[in-house]
């Protein structure tokens, strides 16, 4: 940071002038004028909180897609498949069992299973060959989507939220001021969406710290930059990217659950979050979870600020920001330059 803003002051006054301005714009509470020419604020934050959420949702998709395509070079374009089986799964566990977080563990375990599948039987016979994966994954995608198609149909599916889940939970964030009391209003959001926010982060933090903190994650950073070496080493690096497959083939199905729950699940969603995933990877940077969570963060809020201010371009704004970022810095906001 401190080098950033010796060799780029003129950019970093501007950032910080942005950051304040928008630290404002969440905490203070708005004068008439600004309410009369952007909008209520209650609509800014819950636009803005939508679409932080949203972005938890993307980050644990991306996060599994992450792992697979950034640090594996695995080119899985089924992973969004992935997301959509592991929630219609998680819809039939939950209602037929009345229990939504007994669907989390037999998801994981189901989705993981059909991730090692693929990875032992397909993807293990085509290491280097990133362009038959691509056509070989696309051919598994569409069996997948026209298999989940017969069996679900096109109807959509939500998974309900357990009791104490629902409902709102007040933020401290100021939405308005009562003019009669002058007592400040805060805004209040579903505690659902709250505890998702919550879960992604601590998921983020601990996938950080097995990759950055554990013997395995040395493993798997080690075999990605020389997997010949760390072979001849005796260690069986195959069977350490099929776990890693595996987890990210669960963690997409977990997140098929949380977005069953968090909106609803119909045919193509699988497309939808297969490229928010590849959206935020470029963005973010392929193989970094601190990336991936930013590029969710970004592209979630620029989403849902975007259905609010100005929702012919709201998709136009997404694809802007990853053009940006491939123009400026091809290898991601915090993508390491190979």
């Amino acid at each position: 940071m401190e080098k950033f803003a010796k060799n780029h002051p003129v950019w970093a006054l501007v950032i910080a002038i942005v950051v304040v301005a928008f630290l404002w714009l969440v905490v203070a509470p708005w004068p008439a004028e600004l309410e009369a020419a952007i909008g209520r604020k209650r609509v800014f934050l819950n636009a803005l909180l939508g679409g932080i959420t949203l972005g938890a949702l993307y980050f644990l998709v991306a996060s599994g897609f992450t792992l697979i395509f950034g640090l594996m070079r695995t080119v899985n374009l089924a992973h969004g498949s992935l997301f959509l089986l592991g929630g219609y799964l998680g819809y039939e566990i939950a209602t037929w069992s009345g229990s939504w977080l007994l669907a989390f563990p037999i998801v994981f375990v189901v989705v993981g299973l059909v991730g090692l599948a693929m990875q032992r039987f397909i993807f293990a016979h085509m290491e280097g060959e990133e362009l038959r994966q691509t056509l070989v994954s696309i051919g598994l995608s569409v069996v997948l989507a026209d298999l989940m198609l017969w069996y679900w149909g096109g109807q959509s599916y939500t998974t309900l939220a357990p009791a104490f889940l629902r409902g709102p939970v007040e933020l401290p964030l100021i939405s308005s001021i009562n003019p009669t009391s002058g007592e400040a209003i805060f805004i209040r959001y579903p505690s659902v969406r709250v505890w998702i926010l919550v879960a992604a982060i601590v998921i983020g933090i601990a996938m950080w710290l097995v990759l950055n903190r554990t013997s395995l994650g040395m493993l798997i950073r080690a075999g990605v930059d020389d997997r010949e070496m760390l072979a001849a080493s005796g260690v069986r690096i195959q069977l350490v990217f099929l776990a890693v497959f595996v987890f990210g083939a669960g963690l997409a199905g977990m997140a098929g659950i949380v977005g069953g729950t968090f909106q609803s699940l119909s045919p193509g969603e699988d497309t939808r979050f297969l490229l928010a995933s590849l959206v935020v990877v470029i963005v973010g940077g392929m193989g970094s979870i601190v990336g991936a969570a930013i590029g969710a963060a970004v592209i979630g809020v620029t989403e849902q600020m975007g259905l609010v201010y100005a929702p012919t371009y709201s998709v136009v704004f997404t694809f802007l920001i990853m053009a940006a970022v491939l123009a400026f810095r091809p290898q991601g906001l915090l993508g390491a330059g190979r």
